[in-house]
């Protein structure tokens, strides 16, 4: 994919990280070293020699350890650490303790998919959000941001990027991902983890392999065929550790087809290690293991938050039953020590938890471009961009908040600017701005009456451990009362009302055609009111494009309205939709969304030609045709050909993107790589990516569901 000419803000922002990536230690070939780090000297550790491979280090250690050695590195050793990360700043979410006989340090370890979670740090926007951008240079400086945080807070090892890829937008979790394309999550979180890892902190990219939902997730069985996993779950994952070299991969909760995710030796032992070749470590979510003797045969390297199933007593019964090889044992703690050496863990100084003394400038910058680059222009009825209104009406909570997900995404921020704030400031003192929480109707469309403007701001609750009982706002954020009732009093009171919604993915809008303008701003971090009013003012161009479909209606959903496939019945869980997820089904069933996948505004108009299609690349050429310089996302989509009835294809699948910054009457040609797995499907007899005869469609478009050109490749009648 090749992504376009970009932003100058987000390429600034990016340098200026850039400025202080820690590399892991080099030697030339044949020459011992040892770093200035915590390993030791060479002549008595041998191990300690840099001028060694990470494998070659980890077998001279490994075979210097006692029993008890080798299995304390199996586990943490802080179960305390994860829920006070969200209050002190000194508690990281995990902390492997290490040998200091050996001179093996402790891995530290932060949650952070949304930014570090120990104590207070910068709130980036919602990983929604950042899916929202569809742009790698903001995920790479996404992931760099998170990660030289996590460095200053003495973190050897960050928990992030999520990318599970959404089933129903009623996940509990749906802001913390990227979305409900595997070829979107994949291609922005493969730059995150390059990003985070240039800073010298390693990734845990998760939740492996499948997870779908909040409800009943600790015991929930899902049952997935192999075409949906290897097409629709597992491509993130593949990804990152193929294109971006993760450290390490988390595994999740649940079972998958009758297997916990912890020791499903069918994914970790096979495809992770045996397929795809992942030298890494894995990682457990939470108490995910479930048996010392199956996660141990499993593929399961490092229990977290501490050793309940891999402990010395549970692990020297499993070998003394012959349940579990010592050579299985050894097998996990090589590939811990195999990372840690790969990362230079053992060669450098521990990281000194204080952020108090570094420069955060880049990093409140960072926050602010991206959701700059987020906000999405749903509708637009030319209110936007603001024109100088005398007087402007805030409505709504959140128009003085700054809304985000709970759970292990969770951000304590330094300080946030509200939309309040950001708003009065970019207005001036030309411009009259008056605020009402929202809570009365009555009283806020008094308010917005009096106003040359109205912006209601609504909200919708999401976070970890619990599902969205349905997708309005009012039960979406019970708290916040009847926000569509709300949204409705202040359009009759003021004909000039534009809604700002801070969700964390899709929520219904049955009041869309009675405003003049609809922004989905997502959980807007910490930067949240400047971003915002450069935006609404026109400083900048709406750049975000919907990574999830907005329905019409609750029924017209994925997996709504059968209970089989969501929540589940007995705690189990039919995947019976197959590849049919996200905007597929809306495609394959003919539902009309509200906003499809894909879809956002500009300030500007765009024309589409020239497209030329090969089994190599597809090339179109992007003319801005407004007056305003601005931002295009086009986006290539193929619909491929169906090799039996046993294989049905949805009728589009993204296969490539772009972002296009251009200037009144300029063009760009947008060329759009692709590989044969571009227009391949998972045949579950061979157990291989295939390609099928037939006619392909290429279509190049502003959304999934507003195409400007298209072509044909192969056999077609």
């Amino acid at each position: 994919m090749r992504p376009g000419r970009g932003l100058p803000a987000a390429v600034a922002v990016a340098s200026a990280l850039a400025l202080t990536p820690l590399p892991a230690a080099a030697s030339a070939p044949g020459e011992a070293r040892a770093a200035a780090g915590r390993c030791g000297d060479p002549a008595r550790r041998p191990w300690c020699d840099t001028a060694l491979t990470p494998d070659r280090r980890a077998a001279l250690l490994l075979a210097r350890m006692t029993g008890d050695e080798k299995i304390s590195m199996l586990a943490s050793d802080d179960p305390l650490g994860g829920p006070l990360g969200g209050f002190s700043e000194n508690a990281h979410a995990d902390t492997a303790a290490g040998i200091d006989r050996l001179g093996v340090p402790p891995v530290r370890m932060a949650d952070g998919p949304a930014g570090v979670r120990q104590g207070r740090a910068t709130a980036l926007p919602a990983p929604i959000a950042l899916a929202a951008a569809f742009d790698p240079r903001a995920a790479r400086l996404y992931g760099g941001t998170v990660a030289w945080e996590a460095r200053h807070r003495g973190n050897d090892l960050v928990f992030g990027p999520t990318v599970d890829v959404l089933r129903t937008p009623r996940n509990g979790r749906t802001f913390e991902g990227f979305g409900e394309d595997p070829y979107l999550s994949a291609t922005l979180g493969v730059p995150w983890i390059q990003g985070a890892q240039a800073q010298g902190v390693m990734t845990s990219v998760k939740h492996m392999a499948v997870y779908a939902q909040e409800t009943d997730r600790l015991s929930l069985g899902m049952n997935v065929d192999p075409r949906t996993l290897r097409e629709i779950y597992l491509p993130p994952f593949e990804a990152a550790v193929k294109d971006a070299g993760t450290a390490t991969v988390m595994c999740g909760f649940g079972r998958l087809n009758g297997r916990w995710a912890c020791q499903d030796g069918a994914v970790l032992n096979g495809i992770l290690r045996s397929e795809w070749g992942f030298t890494g470590f894995v990682p457990s979510d939470h108490t995910a293991a479930q048996d010392a003797a199956g996660a141990a045969n499993g593929g399961l390297d490092m229990e977290l938050p501490f050793g309940m199933k891999y402990n010395g007593l549970l692990l020297k019964l499993a070998v003394a039953q012959k349940k579990v090889t010592q050579a299985a044992i050894d097998g996990h703690v090589r590939n811990i020590l195999r990372t840690m050496f790969r990362f230079g863990v053992f060669d450098r100084q521990a990281y000194p938890n204080d952020l108090s003394g570094a420069d955060r400038t880049a990093s409140r910058n960072a926050a602010r471009v991206i959701e700059e680059g987020a906000i999405t222009l749903l509708k637009n009825d030319g209110v936007l961009p603001l024109q100088a209104p005398r007087s402007i009406a805030l409505i709504g909570r959140a128009a003085r908040q700054s809304p985000s997900g709970f759970g292990s995404a969770k951000v304590v921020p330094f300080a946030t600017v509200s939309a309040q704030d950001g708003l009065s400031r970019r207005a001036g003192s030309g411009t009259r701005v008056t605020y009402h929480d929202g809570d009365d109707h009555r009283g806020a469309a008094d308010t917005a009456r009096a106003a040359d403007l109205a912006i209601v701001f609504a909200t919708d609750s999401q976070g970890e451990f619990f599902d969205k009982s349905c997708l309005t706002l009012r039960c979406g954020e019970p708290l916040r009362g009847d926000q569509d009732g709300l949204i409705s009093e202040v359009a009759k009171a003021n004909p000039n009302t534009i809604v700002v919604l801070n969700t964390g993915g899709p929520v219904l809008t049955p009041w869309a055609g009675q405003v003049r303008g609809i922004v989905e701003a997502w959980y807007p971090g910490q930067e949240a009111g400047d971003a915002l009013a450069r935006v609404l003012y026109g400083d900048v161009d709406p750049g975000g494009r919907l990574p999830v479909t907005f329905p019409v209606n609750e029924n017209d959903a994925p997996a709504s309205g059968n209970p089989a496939q969501y929540p589940g019945l007995g705690k189990n869980t039919t995947f019976s939709e197959g590849v049919m997820v996200g905007y597929r089904h809306y495609d394959a069933k003919g539902i009309a969304p509200r906003f499809p996948f894909g879809h956002g505004l500009s300030y500007t108009t765009f024309a589409y030609s020239g497209l030329v299609a090969t089994s190599k690349s597809v090339q179109v050429t992007v003319t801005n045709t407004g007056r305003r310089t601005g931002v295009a996302v086009p986006q290539l989509y193929i619909g491929m050909p169906s090799p039996g009835a046993e294989v049905p294809q949805p009728p589009r699948q993204l296969k490539g993107y772009a972002k296009v910054a251009l200037a009144p009457g300029r063009s760009a040609k947008v060329t759009f790589p692709l590989s044969s797995r571009s227009f391949a499907y998972w045949n579950e007899k061979a157990k291989a990516w295939k390609v099928a005869a037939g006619c392909y469609k290429i279509m190049v478009g502003e959304s999934s569901r507003r195409i400007a050109e298209s072509a044909a490749l192969g056999t077609c009648r």
